[in-house]
């Protein structure tokens, strides 16, 4: 069994700053991509910041020099700074880990409970 744990939403005044965590733990075999969606009312989830197993990162062009994505592959955690913040950030942002659990030799996708990141103007 894999589970997700996030941290580190809250309210923010726009310029500000948040830092969310996601650790997985569990029956992990091995994790290949660590990714930050996010999704505010009314529209669809989109994905904010990606990170794959190596050093390769990706940002939504949104996001982009304000946002940094981060793992600690030791702590099987995933970080995301959220610097200079406009209330257009406002949203509840998921975690989404790929992950091959020791039960399957088949990677899946797991997802975070989601924590909710409001910024006010």
């Amino acid at each position: 069994q894999v589970q997700l744990v996030e941290s580190g939403g809250g309210l923010a005044q726009a310029g500000g700053s948040l830092r969310l965590s996601c650790a997985a733990s569990g029956s992990i075999f091995n994790i290949n991509a660590m990714n930050w969606y996010r999704q505010a009312p009314g529209k669809q989830r989109e994905l904010v910041a990606a990170a794959t197993s190596g050093t390769r990162t990706n940002y939504a062009d949104s996001v982009k020099g304000r946002f940094t994505i981060s793992r600690d592959n030791a702590k099987n955690t995933v970080y995301l700074q959220m610097d200079s913040l406009k209330p257009e950030d406002t949203a509840v942002y998921y975690c989404n880990v790929h992950l091959r659990d020791d039960s399957s030799p088949y990677p899946r996708i797991y997802w975070g409970q989601g924590t909710q990141v409001t910024v006010s103007s």
